[in-house]
């Protein structure tokens, strides 16, 4: 039987996905010094795969407080501007909430066969749907930008969860793609022995 293998990286692999996921955050977030900007925000992936691959619970904490941290150096400098920074703004708290658990979720589910990528496509669009109800509805309702209303906010789903899916989708994606090339190199080098032996 397939056996579930997300949850149980070692310690050490853990640190190194952790601070890898925390520069991916740096690199990719807003408008501050280190932002590469050819690449979309890789925010949502980050806590998504920090809720899969990290079994630290306090790893969420830190990542948001980054998040917070980069949004509010990037305000006080004067590279954004306050339009994302309104009232909504911790409703972001939930929706990166929604995220990690969702990986939690996933990690779960996983198995090493190629049959688990539907669970993880499925996983996904559930994810990012909640997500951005949560962070972009609040923002719609609560920043006070827009006059809210019933009929304004499915325009507004229409138009930005799917590129949110695709970003979540291709960060995500990527990362697997190489967890699974590191398992299956980890595997080679341990039959190795083995076989010399043999």
């Amino acid at each position: 039987m397939p056996h579930r293998t997300l949850p149980f990286l070692p310690a050490r692999t853990q640190v190194a996905i952790g601070a890898a996921l925390a520069l991916l955050m740096l690199c990719t977030r807003g408008q501050h010094f280190a932002s590469v900007h050819a690449l979309p925000s890789a925010s949502w992936a980050v806590f998504f795969l920090a809720g899969a691959l990290l079994r630290t619970r306090w790893m969420f904490a830190g990542l948001f407080a980054l998040a917070s941290l980069l949004d509010w150096g990037s305000y006080a400098a004067g590279t954004i501007s306050d339009w994302c920074l309104s009232p909504a703004y911790w409703a972001l708290l939930p929706a990166y909430g929604t995220l990690w658990l969702a990986g939690r979720l996933y990690a779960r589910l996983h198995r090493d066969e190629i049959s688990t990528i539907p669970r993880l496509a499925l996983v996904l669009i559930g994810a990012a749907f909640v997500a951005y109800l949560i962070s972009g509805g609040c923002y719609y309702a609560f920043s006070g930008h827009y006059t809210p209303t019933f009929a304004g906010f499915p325009p507004r789903i229409a138009q930005y969860y799917p590129r949110a899916l695709g970003t979540l989708a291709g960060y995500v994606g990527t990362a697997f793609a190489l967890v699974a090339a590191v398992h299956a190199a980890a595997a080679r080098h341990a039959a190795t022995p083995q076989q010399a032996r043999a």
